[in-house]
This record gives C-alpha cells, sequence and structure tokens, in this order.
C-alpha cells in the first residue's frame, strides 16, 4: 500500500517544512508515502466560502484514482489514539488497497462532493490547528503507527 497526504496550499514555515520532511525521510523506511501539495486557489476574495470549496473539491477529485482509498481529515471525524491510529493502518493495508488518501482541506473543510466520495474522516483532535499544523501531526501519527506495528521504541505507552 501507498500512503498519499494531500493538502491544500503550500507550508510557508521553514521550520515545519524541515520537520516534515525529517518524517517523510523516516516513512521510506516503512511505506511508500507521497505529499502531494495542491495549490492555493487564487482571487479566493471574489469566492464565497462554498465557491471555494467546490473549486478545492475539484483539484482534489482530479488528483484520485478510481481504486484509491480517500479518507479526510475533518473534525468531525473519528478520533484515535496513537495505537488505535496504528491498528487502524494495519487493517487498510491487510484489505489490499493500492493507495490510502489522506486529504487536508482549505480553510473552510471539504465540499458536499468530496463528503460524498470520502471513505471515511478522522480527526486528530476536538482543537482547531492551522492546516499547516496538522500536515506535521500527521506525518508524525503515521510515522508513529508503524513504529508501533513494529514494536520498535518510538512510541511508549
Amino acid at each position: 500500500m501507498k500512503i498519499k497526504l494531500l493538502a491544500i496550499g503550500k507550508t510557508d514555515d521553514k521550520n515545519l517544512i524541515e520537520l516534515i520532511n525529517n518524517y517523510q525521510n523516516r516513512l521510506k523506511h516503512y511505506i511508500k508515502f507521497e505529499l502531494d501539495i495542491i495549490p492555493d486557489i487564487k482571487n479566493v476574495k471574489n469566492l464565497s466560502e462554498s465557491q471555494q470549496k467546490e473549486k478545492e473539491g475539484e483539484l482534489i477529485i482530479a488528483k484520485l484514482l478510481p481504486t484509491d482509498q480517500l479518507i479526510l481529515l475533518d473534525d468531525k471525524g473519528k478520533q484515535h489514539t496513537s495505537l488505535e491510529f496504528s491498528q487502524y493502518l494495519q487493517k487498510k493495508m491487510n484489505a489490499g488497497f493500492k493507495q490510502l488518501v489522506l486529504v487536508i482541506g482549505g480553510p473552510y473543510g471539504f465540499s458536499d462532493a468530496i463528503y460524498k466520495k470520502a471513505n471515511g474522516k478522522i480527526s486528530l483532535s476536538k482543537m482547531t490547528f492551522s492546516h499547516q499544523m496538522i500536515r506535521l501531526f500527521i506525518v508524525e501519527q503515521i510515522y508513529r503507527g508503524f513504529t508501533i506495528l513494529r514494536n520498535e521504541p518510538y512510541h511508549h505507552e
């Protein structure tokens, strides 16, 4: 299985970029992983919230393959402990999916079309974080999940 993380808009903070890259490099030892950044939509001042979500949704759909397992990182999704998330990853791998696609939406969330296409939703917290920080958090949690599955000493419980 391959894991792809789709995110709207670039990461501006150099420190976050460095940390994300660090975990991406660590993940290479466990699974094929790709971070795919969808550029911010131009002239959003002229768009309503729903129009912006629709345009972002079209860009997300254009990046998907018919066989992808689409999981949204959404504040209304299911929350997991790190151990539960590692088991979630294992179930996805056991199910034989070619690619698990995790998506971080834009500032207003996802369009109805994306919600309908999704195979599930995950929430990392009840708190609100910047979309750029979520990238780091999910990449770290994927890495942590694989270290748990391999009984490596990274995670302590």
